[in-house]
């Protein structure tokens, strides 16, 4: 899957120039950081909403669109999906899975880590 997710990005970047009459990333880009987030945020709840309504298509049709929304959010941010897949990676050597830390370990972390 990571290999899907970086041709996105890579995808993605390569239209954050383009015409915004022609591409939707670059609308997104020329809309600005708080669109994009704003088209995260929306697309998490289509595919909340999708599961608890039991509607699998759905799920998969919505999913897609917030992983496109959140490749486009990376970029704008800087964020590169490498730095993704490593902190899944940092996470499953702690705690023998890829998951999310829970708040009190991660202070506990960046406090004790020295490049904090």
């Amino acid at each position: 899957m990571s290999r899907a997710i970086d041709h996105l990005y890579e995808t993605i970047l390569a239209q954050r120039g383009a015409d915004p009459g022609q591409s939707r990333t670059a609308k997104l880009f020329r809309d600005g950081l708080t669109k994009m987030a704003k088209k995260v945020a929306e697309e998490a709840v289509e595919v909340a909403l999708d599961a608890v309504q039991g509607n699998h298509d759905a799920v998969v049709r919505e999913s897609a669109d917030l992983f496109y929304n959140l490749c486009v959010l990376w970029v704008q941010c800087g964020v590169h999906p490498e730095e993704i897949w490593s902190e899944l990676q940092r996470r499953e050597e702690l705690m023998g899975i890829a998951e999310k830390l829970p708040k009190n370990m991660q202070v506990m972390i960046t406090q004790d880590d020295p490049a904090s």
